[in-house]
């Protein structure tokens, strides 16, 4: 089982002191309803993220393989800043792009053993395809602060070191859209939350290529 990942982050007072800023911890449960209101068993692609806090989270950098024509692994979150390596795994051409607003980027077709990178320097859900086989698809979440967890396969998540106060906490999933909850953080121990996604009504829609055109009939 996966677990849940988890963002850490010590505070100093601009003045130079070595006194910590109040924060507290944030922990919870999600669930996602599912067709005919089932309950999903894996919620690993869920990420939760508290909005507000002006925290510049620490650089990092992620992989998503482009292998046996699939983007591998199907999520992966990173700061503004952050870079994302999209190795080419096969001996075929492939392509990563996205048209994901502020985040477009096109690092046109190459094959193994190339790789190509692209860094991401705004907050946002980006969709990234293959403009070659269209049941290639993968999302960088892209976050301006370090206070995000992606949730463990049981739904359970914990996110340390949030400043005290009203914050919006956000959850997202590809098939259940987003949703917001307000919460209190103390200044010091833990804040619990439950959050609940519908995916119920998800219907799968076909994505246009790079051009915004249909994919041409075939084998992919």
């Amino acid at each position: 089982m996966r677990r849940a990942v988890v963002c850490l982050l010590s505070f100093s007072l601009a003045a130079g002191t070595a006194a910590p800023l109040a924060a507290g911890t944030l922990r919870g449960q999600v669930e996602m309803l599912e067709k005919k209101g089932k309950k999903a068993k894996d919620l690993s692609e869920v990420v939760v993220w508290v909005e507000g806090p002006k925290v510049a989270p620490p650089p990092a950098k992620a992989t998503i393989n482009m292998t046996k024509k699939r983007f591998e692994p199907h999520l992966v979150v990173v700061p503004v800043g952050g870079e994302v390596a999209f190795p080419n795994m096969d001996p075929i051409l492939h392509n990563a792009f996205s048209v994901s607003g502020e985040n477009r980027f096109d690092l046109e077709l190459y094959k193994k053993p190339k790789s190509r990178a692209h860094t991401f320097q705004h907050p946002g859900i980006v969709r990234v395809y293959c403009n070659i086989h269209p049941q290639m698809s993968a999302f960088v979440v892209v976050r301006d602060n370090p206070f995000w967890a992606q949730v463990g396969v049981d739904g359970r998540f914990s996110i340390d070191g949030v400043p005290a106060g009203s914050w919006v906490v956000k959850a997202w999933h590809a098939r259940a859209g987003e949703i917001s909850h307000a919460v209190q953080v103390p200044e010091a121990g833990t804040s619990d939350l439950a959050l609940t996604l519908d995916a119920s009504r998800h219907k799968r829609v076909k994505h246009k290529n790079k051009y915004g055109k249909k994919y041409k009939k075939g084998r992919y």
